[in-house]
């Protein structure tokens, strides 16, 4: 008996999981690949080429004038699609019209600012904004933290599979030491209560759960910063408690914007760009800087030179100089 044929997008979910891409950019993809079928009136994709490729691209950069960045990711979908799903590699260069890349400068917070937000938090939403703040991280890096990954010892926090499916280690600030622990014994008390109500177990990647089938339910697994209450895992169904999202934090830092009187947009993000600001402005290494922040190019690292706090590039203007040059 011939087995049922399985639908383009669910093969194109299965090749995702197998490939251990993270559930974000599995939907991103999804959503995508719908897109481009959708916008070519349902026409499957192994009926098109490089003309409805470079159509599809066009219409994002002209029609609904997406960001360089969203463009890419439209592309990277298609690409995906091609290559590892349809098993046809895109061979030819597009000559798409590209979205325009911008170049706007960071918004960042000068320390006192920083201050006076953090000030305006309390609980996790508070932990978790120090921890962007002193130790660099992305929001999605902090909240994918696991128990094992906190080096109190070393002083030291491991990022894994970040930005570019890259590692990398940045410091802990010593202040947080004491509320970090203090945390984690909640987080403790509350995976125990999972244990014993049957539950417990935690997604792990890279099929570390085939591997190791008890590994699910150890401590050293379990999320830094968990969900309030238990769901379904999105990919197998099994009841678990995932990580916080980050829309409560985002929330939690509008409010505390609001009530500090910042008049700056202010994101998560926002604590990543001052961290490495101040970083700078403090007479840190730039490289340093750079394998803090696991930029896998320095150029990327260089647009904290034009917010410092001795103005762009650090450069003093002949206005302000104390000494007039001689004539």
């Amino acid at each position: 008996m011939a087995q049922p044929q399985i639908k383009l997008l669910d093969r194109v979910r299965n090749t995702l999981r197998r490939r251990n891409y993270a559930l974000s950019t599995e939907h991103a993809y999804i959503n995508w690949i719908r897109r481009f079928i959708r916008f070519h009136n349902l026409k499957h994709p192994r009926q098109m080429g490089r003309a409805e490729i470079e159509a599809f691209l066009t219409h994002l950069a002209v029609d609904k004038h997406v960001a360089a960045a969203t463009q890419n990711q439209a592309l990277n979908a298609i690409v995906f699609l091609y290559k590892h799903v349809l098993d046809m590699p895109l061979d030819f260069p597009l000559e798409s019209v590209r979205a325009r890349r911008s170049k706007r400068i960071p918004t960042v917070l000068s320390r006192e600012e920083a201050r006076l937000v953090l000030a305006c938090m309390k609980g996790t939403s508070l932990l978790i904004c120090q921890i962007l703040y002193g130790s660099g991280l992305r929001v999605g890096e902090c909240l994918r933290l696991r128990v094992k990954d906190v080096d109190f010892k070393r002083r030291q926090l491991l990022i894994h599979d970040t930005k570019g499916r890259k590692d990398r280690a940045t410091i802990l600030p010593q202040a947080l030491i004491d509320p970090l622990q203090q945390h984690l014994l909640r987080v403790k008390r509350i995976h125990e209560m999972d244990l014993k109500e049957g539950y417990g177990s935690v997604f792990l990647p890279d099929a570390l759960e085939r591997k190791y089938p008890y590994a699910a339910n150890e401590w050293i697994w379990q999320y830094v910063f968990p969900s309030h209450k238990r769901s379904p895992d999105p990919r197998t169904g099994v009841i678990r408690r995932h990580h916080l999202g980050p829309h409560a934090v985002q929330r939690a830092i509008r409010r505390a914007v609001k009530l500090a009187g910042i008049k700056k947009r202010v994101t998560a993000h926002t604590f990543r760009h001052s961290f490495a600001t101040h970083l700078l402005e403090s007479g840190h290494d730039i490289r340093t800087v750079q394998s803090l922040l696991g930029h896998k190019d320095l150029r990327t690292t260089m647009i904290y030179t034009h917010v410092l706090n001795s103005g762009p590039y650090a450069v003093r203007s002949p206005l302000d100089t104390d000494t007039p040059d001689s004539v």
